[in-house]
Parts: C-alpha cells; sequence; structure tokens
C-alpha cells in the first residue's frame, strides 16, 4: 500500500491490512481444509458401508484366524526335533525346485518388462516429445498394461498358451512394463534438460540427445526401480501358480485346497525366507547405486 504523494506513509495502517488479510487467508485455509476433512469422513463411512466393514464380525474372525495358523505350524518337539523338522519338510527338494522357477520367472519377466518400459518411457514423457499423438498413445499402452491384474493376465495367458511358466512370465512382464514405464517417465520428466538442448544444439538427433543427454542421468534411478519391481515380482509370481501359471504358487494352492496344514506353513516360510533374502540383496545393490549417482553429482 502505497502513501499519497505529499501524505507520510502509515505504518501502522499498512500493518493491520496486512493482519486482516492473514486473517482472512488463515480463516479460508481452515475452512476449506474442515471441507476436506468432512469430505474425507463421508468417503470414508460410504466406503466402509459398501464393503461392509463389521467391527463386532471381524472381533469374532480374529479368534479364527489365530486357530487357522496354529493349525499350520509344526509340531516340534526337543526329544525328536530332527524327526518332526524331516515330516514338516518333507516335499523340501520339490519346493525348493519350485521355488527356483518362482523366481526364474519372476527374473524373465521383470527383464522383458523392464526393456519394454524403458523403451516406451521416452515418448511418455511430456518434457521429450513435442508432438502429442506419441506421448498420448505410450501413457495410454502404459496405463492398459499396469492397470489389469497380473492374476488377469496369467488367466488369459494360461488359456492362449496352456499351463506353465510361460504364461506367468508373460503375465509379470506386460504388468511390469506398465508399472515401470510411469516410474521411468517420471524419472525422465525430472532429469535436466540442459545436456539435451546441448546436444539437440550441436545437431544430434532426438534419439541421440536422449541417449546422451537423458539416459545417463535416469538410468541409476531405472537401475533402482527395476531391483525394487523384482522383489514385487517374485512375491507376485508366487500367487500366478494358483491359475496354472507355473511356480511355488501351484503348490500352495494344492496345500490349502486340501487342508494339508503343516505344507502352508513351511511353504509360506520357504517364500518368506527367499523375499527376505532377495530384498537384502537388492537393497545393497539399491544403495550402491544411488550412492554412486550422489558421488557423480558431488563430483559435478
Amino acid at each position: 500500500m502505497m502513501a499519497a504523494p505529499g501524505r507520510p506513509a502509515d505504518p501502522v495502517g499498512e500493518a493491520g491490512a496486512i493482519a486482516r488479510q492473514h486473517r482472512t487467508l488463515l480463516r479460508t485455509r481452515r475452512l476449506h481444509s474442515a471441507a476436506f476433512a468432512i469430505l474425507l469422513l463421508l468417503a470414508a463411512a460410504f466406503s466402509a458401508i459398501i464393503g461392509e466393514v463389521d467391527l463386532a464380525r471381524l472381533a469374532r474372525g480374529l479368534p479364527q484366524i489365530i486357530a487357522y495358523v496354529g493349525q499350520t505350524l509344526p509340531r516340534l518337539s526337543p526329544a525328536s526335533l530332527g524327526t518332526d523338522l524331516a515330516e514338516w519338510l518333507w516335499g523340501l527338494d520339490l519346493w525348493l525346485a519350485l521355488l527356483a522357477d518362482t523366481i526364474v520367472m519372476a527374473f524373465v519377466g521383470t527383464s522383458f518388462g523392464a526393456a519394454g518400459a524403458f523403451l516406451l518411457s521416452f515418448p511418455a514423457t511430456r518434457t521429450l516429445v513435442r508432438n502429442p499423438l506419441p506421448y498420448f498413445i505410450s501413457r495410454r499402452l502404459l496405463e492398459l498394461a499396469r492397470t489389469v491384474p497380473e492374476l488377469v493376465y496369467a488367466l488369459v495367458f494360461v488359456y492362449a498358451f496352456g499351463l506353465g511358466p510361460f504364461a506367468g512370465v508373460l503375465a509379470i512382464a506386460v504388468h511390469s512394463v506398465g508399472s515401470l514405464g510411469k516410474l521411468f517417465a517420471e524419472a525422465n520428466e525430472n532429469a535436466d534438460l540442459g545436456q539435451l538442448d546441448a546436444m539437440r544444439t550441436v545437431g544430434g538427433s532426438w534419439p541421440q540427445a536422449v541417449r546422451f543427454g537423458i539416459v545417463p542421468q535416469v538410468l541409476p534411478l531405472m537401475a533402482s526401480y527395476t531391483l525394487l519391481r523384482f522383489e514385487i515380482n517374485v512375491r507376485g509370481a508366487s500367487v500366478l501358480g494358483i491359475v496354472g501359471a507355473g511356480g511355488i504358487g501351484e503348490e500352495l494352492y494344492l496345500a490349502v485346497r486340501q487342508f494339508i496344514y503343516q505344507d502352508i506353513s513351511a511353504i509360506v516360510m520357504l517364500i518368506l525366507l527367499t523375499v527376505m533374502l532377495i530384498d537384502m540383496a537388492c537393497e545393497r545393490l539399491r544403495l550402491h547405486l544411488i550412492g554412486a549417482e550422489a558421488m557423480q553429482a558431488a563430483r559435478a
């Protein structure tokens, strides 16, 4: 607020006006926050009604869950520990072979998915393409690939190609294309475009500019995302066997259907240990990649 010509400024009046504006802004923000909170509570209540959320039913069911888990646990005693473990892990050779199939399915599917996501991520990056048509097409393809659940893809591929791990690999690959493609595209959007512009200035084509201006910046982050997706896919591949897509999931589903309780706990334990080891290994790799990227940024 400017003072009129020939009149001294009024600091008190200006301070009062600023205070009134601040109070009005705070009041508006509080009203917006209250309205949002009310809408959120209404949405949660409506969702709970539609989802048939019943706390009394939940309280009645929890003891049954505990009882079911208790039935799956092995009966181990110190006096006959070796015999009890042998009976509990009677199918260890078969389960390890199926678990290896599951890991291979996840690895191959993640590799194919990462390759497809890498190719689609660049036309799906708004800051890298001027023509809206390739951007629109690639974005819709990525949305389609990640919207359909892996289990549905596995059902379709089992019907088309028959039972076995091949259907599981395809299901994991297609879903990984959509999930990783979005993450890769967001990494591209956060890259520094200065190197891209420099490549175009010296006469480089668009693929060359992307190859030398963008890819070196985002490659460590893409590798980190791919490792994370591999961890997720190992868990997902363990379930695809339910529809006949191979892996340890088939044996787990068979044990659940036939109420072979101790086999359930043994198979779940093997899956849990495998996922833990893979998570630990991938975490070390991600930290190495992120550390290398941070060192390069610090040197630059």
